[in-house]
C-alpha cells in the first residue's frame, strides 16, 4: 500500500508519498479501506516534532478518517466487511489501509458521506467537549473564539449558536470575516486591528466575554485581558506559537480560570466516541452543523495540502484522498 509519511522533523518538504508494509490484522482489530482523511493542525505540530508521534521512523501522520472495513479479526464479532465506519483518535490514517482498533470504531450511519465524517470527526467532537465541558454554553453566553474562520473556529461558532450564546470572532483578514459571519458569528474583528479594544467595546458594562476559546498560543495574555470578572479561558491550540507563562497573581486578582482542553482525555471509551459521534450526526440532520470543505488533495499531494493548512489561508476543513 501507500502512505505520506516522513523520517526527519521539518517543513512541508520533509513529507512523502510512496509504499509502506500495509498493517497487520490483530486480536481486537479492524482493517479499514480509506476514503477520506481530516488534515489537522496537530498532524504540522508532529511534522515539527512538537506533539506526542506514535511509532518510530517512517512516521505516517493522521488520526481522522472514514472509509470501509476491508479485514474483522476473528475475535471481532460486531463488526462485518464492507461496514461504513469512521476514526477520530487513530494514528496512521494518512495511508490507503489503517488498522482501527474496534474500541475506537465509529460506525458511520448511512446518511452521513465519508468526505462528512473525515471533515466532522476530530473539529466536531473537539468543538462539543469544549462548549459542553471545558465551560458549559448556555443562553446568552458570550464566547471569544480565536481564528474564527478556520475548520475548529467555525464549528465552534455553530455550536455556541445551538446552545443559545453569542460569538465574537476574531480573524486576519476581511475576507475570513465575511466567511465567519456567514458561518454565525455575531460581530468578528481582525487580529491587525485593535481587537482587544474593540472586543471591550462590543461587551460594553459586561467588562469583557465569559470564555474565551484560544486556540493561538501566542495570544493567551490579550484572552485573559479581555475576559471578564469571574470569567474563563479555555487554552487548547497553539497555532501561532507558545503562549508566555501566566502569573497566577493576574488569575487571583480578577477571578479567572484558565482550564485546557485535549480531545483525547474526552475519547475515552467506546461508549464515549459513539455516543458524541452520535450526538454530532444528529446535530448534522438538523441543519445546526455543517463541516466547510474548503480542500481536497489526493493523498500524493500531502506536502501542499500541508503549506495551505500552514500558510493560515485556508477557512474550513483540508481533505486527503487515498
Amino acid at each position: 500500500m501507500h502512505a505520506l509519511f516522513f523520517e526527519t522533523f521539518g517543513g512541508p518538504e520533509v513529507l512523502r508519498y510512496g509504499p509502506v508494509p500495509r498493517p497487520e490484522l490483530l486480536p481486537g482489530t479492524v482493517l479499514m479501506r480509506v476514503k477520506s482523511i481530516g488534515l489537522n493542525y496537530a498532524d504540522i505540530y508532529r511534522r515539527y516534532g512538537n506533539y506526542h508521534l506514535v511509532g518510530e521512523p517512517p512516521y505516517i501522520l493522521g488520526y481522522e478518517a472514514a472509509g470501509e472495513i476491508l479485514a474483522v479479526a476473528p475475535d471481532v464479532t460486531h463488526l462485518h466487511v464492507g461496514q461504513r465506519i469512521a476514526c477520530a483518535d487513530v494514528p496512521h490514517s494518512n495511508a490507503e489501509v489503517m488498522r482501527v482498533p474496534v474500541e475506537h470504531v465509529i460506525p458511520l450511519p448511512d446518511d452521513i458521506a465519508f468526505d462528512q465524517a473525515a471533515a466532522l470527526l476530530l473539529q466536531g467532537l473537539t468543538a462539543q467537549y469544549l462548549t459542553a465541558d471545558s465551560y458549559p454554553v448556555g443562553p446568552g453566553t458570550v464566547a471569544l473564539v480565536h481564528a474564527v474562520a478556520g475548520g475548529v473556529g467555525q464549528l465552534l461558532t455553530q455550536f455556541i449558536k445551538a446552545r443559545g450564546g453569542q460569538v465574537i470572532g476574531l480573524t486576519s483578514s476581511p475576507a475570513k470575516r465575511e466567511q465567519a459571519l456567514a458561518a454565525g458569528a455575531d460581530a468578528v474583528f481582525l487580529y491587525q486591528d485593535a481587537w482587544e479594544a474593540a472586543v471591550r467595546d462590543y461587551c460594553g458594562a459586561a467588562g469583557g466575554v465569559e470564555v474565551v476559546y484560544e486556540s493561538v498560543g501566542s495570544t493567551l495574555a490579550q484572552s485573559l485581558a479581555v475576559t471578564r470578572v469571574r470569567g474563563t479561558v479555555v487554552f487548547f491550540g497553539m497555532a501561532g506559537g507558545d503562549p508566555a507563562p501566566v502569573d497566577p497573581r493576574q488569575l487571583m486578582d480578577r477571578s479567572l480560570t484558565l482550564t485546557g482542553g485535549d480531545l483525547w482525555n474526552y475519547l475515552t471509551s467506546r461508549a464515549e466516541r459513539e455516543q458524541r459521534a452520535a450526538a454530532l450526526f444528529e446535530l448534522v440532520r438538523g441543519g445546526q452543523l455543517q463541516a466547510v470543505v474548503t480542500a481536497a488533495f489526493p493523498l500524493s499531494e500531502g506536502p501542499a495540502a500541508h503549506r495551505l493548512l500552514e500558510s493560515r489561508q485556508s477557512t474550513g476543513k483540508i481533505l486527503l484522498h487515498p
